[in-house]
């Protein structure tokens, strides 16, 4: 059962309780009517209604970012609010089923004891939402940690393997004779994409432009390798800069071109690169190398292929849910196009 299911299904088993119980409660003292018993049923819908109303706004301005002082604070006024709110309510469906008793639900003592105990159902919702909230947000991060770990480690050994570290330092060597100044870039380039690996630490995200950066190093360096052979192309709109993306995603899917693409071609071939925005302010990060998919691959753990594409749609599903999308294809005969949609808001969970 995803959130949104459970989080339907506690409010109506919690509002529809609370109207078993005030009805049981009401038949204690005596027969009780069926438009008493609606009345009950009424409120809860109300309250349940309310009570959403105030999730709404929870999720809105994003209460779950406040510190501790202003959450109470805020949360102590909005349970006031619904209280108030709620009296009111009682008030208006009694005279909307015709049970309003003036002289007994207009008394201060039945007042007060009506808010205080709206107060207090309004409080146990409040504690029950936010457990909820935090135990849930608090696995989902204890699966994040995990992944972007494994992600970490995967990357590292990707980019500090033998081989890896055997072609940049070989490409590196070759262009100390002939171009010094060409090779100190070519250190720099190894240094700054050393550096952020490193430094990617377990950010859920980070800026486009950084890991922009750190993949026109990392192809910067397979040009001197491939030389002629790998050709590059960018089409990156401004927009796309003011978007976050997860750490080391469009590098993977490069490397991936790289490796599964253009280097098994004896002429070589192209790594273009565009990123652009869409209409409903989401990111559209597309990949598209020389090469062809004689099958689609697998995305489990342990990728046969050896196309390391589980770890992106992994991240991408526990960061956005199903508001992201992935998909690898054949364009043509010469060209593999590999697309990523990520959505442009604030990381949070339900």
């Amino acid at each position: 059962m995803n959130r949104i299911r459970l989080y339907w299904f506690l409010q109506i088993v919690g509002w529809g309780g609370f109207a078993l119980v005030t009805i049981a409660l009401a038949s204690l003292t005596g027969e009780i009517a069926s438009v008493q018993v609606w009345a009950f049923i009424v409120l809860a819908v109300t309250n349940l209604i309310s009570s959403h109303f105030l999730r709404h706004v929870v999720k809105e301005y994003n209460w779950f970012k406040l510190s501790i002082p202003q959450l109470l604070f805020q949360s102590f006024l909005a349970i006031v609010a619904l209280s108030l709110a709620n009296f009111v309510a009682q008030i208006l469906i009694n005279i909307a089923f015709g049970i309003l008793n003036p002289a007994e639900d207009f008394k201060v003592l039945v007042i007060l004891s009506n808010i205080f105990l709206a107060f207090l159902i309004f409080a146990l919702w409040f504690v029950i939402y936010f457990l909820v909230h935090f135990l849930d947000n608090y696995n989902t991060t204890l699966k994040y940690e995990a992944k972007i770990n494994e992600i970490r480690l995967n990357h590292l050994k990707s980019q500090l393997n033998p081989h890896f570290i055997f072609n940049a330092l070989n490409s590196v060597r070759a262009l100390v004779d002939e171009d010094p100044i060409k090779a100190k870039t070519a250190i720099t380039r190894i240094s700054n994409m050393l550096r952020f690996s490193l430094m990617m630490d377990k950010k859920q995200t980070i800026d486009f432009g950084d890991e922009l950066n750190t993949v026109k190093d990392y192809l910067e360096l397979e040009s001197i390798r491939f030389e002629e052979r790998l050709n590059v192309v960018y089409h990156i709109e401004d927009e796309a800069f003011s978007y976050k993306i997860p750490p080391m995603m469009l590098q993977t899917i490069v490397e991936n071109g790289i490796k599964h693409g253009v280097s098994n071609l004896v002429k070589g071939g192209t790594i273009e690169i565009k990123c652009r925005e869409g209409l409903n302010d989401d990111l559209y990060i597309q990949v598209k190398n020389s090469g062809q998919l004689t099958h689609q691959p697998t995305l489990n753990a342990q990728d046969e292929q050896g196309h390391g594409l589980s770890n992106t749609v992994q991240r991408l599903k526990l960061i956005y849910g199903d508001k992201a999308s992935f998909r690898i294809f054949n364009s043509g005969i010469q060209f593999v196009i590999t697309e990523i949609k990520i959505p442009k808001q604030k990381v949070t969970f339900e």
